[in-house]
């Protein structure tokens, strides 16, 4: 697995807790960080970005996925693909070159990994929508 895709999920992680533990963002840096050893800094200066992005422009992301997950309340997702979502909005946001397709696919890998099946195509079409009203990257 790439460095890039172990950041995406330790910025899932992250998001993660800090919603079910609620905690600040810094106890969950510093717990997080803490539990975890030989982490490159590639790996955790990206995990960081993601995480301080998703947390920062938390109001614009939040509403941007509840505009696209038509009949869904984001309290009513499951947390995991709530923070899912989150991540890869906060990627689309933060890393406009980065290639949307390529942002998506990893969020549905990911999905794969710690989501239930189902959630896969609901995370696809939300992060669809999304990555189509925001416009083409750059």
């Amino acid at each position: 697995m790439g460095s890039r895709r172990k950041s995406r999920e330790f910025a899932l992680q992250m998001l993660f807790q800090a919603e079910m533990g609620k905690q600040s963002p810094e106890q969950v840096r510093r717990s997080f960080w803490e539990q975890r050893e030989k982490v490159e800094d590639d790996a955790r200066g990206f995990a960081d970005d993601l995480f301080r992005v998703a947390i920062d422009r938390s109001g614009e992301i939040d509403e941007l996925i509840q505009k696209h997950a038509e009949h869904w309340r984001l309290e009513r997702m499951a947390a995991v693909d709530r923070n899912i979502l989150r991540a890869a909005v906060a990627e689309f946001l933060s890393y406009p070159k980065t290639p949307r397709p390529i942002i998506i696919n990893e969020a549905l890998e990911i999905a794969r990994k710690f989501s239930a099946p189902e959630s896969v195509q609901f995370i696809n079409g939300v992060l669809d929508s999304v990555g189509k009203a925001i416009g083409a990257p750059g």
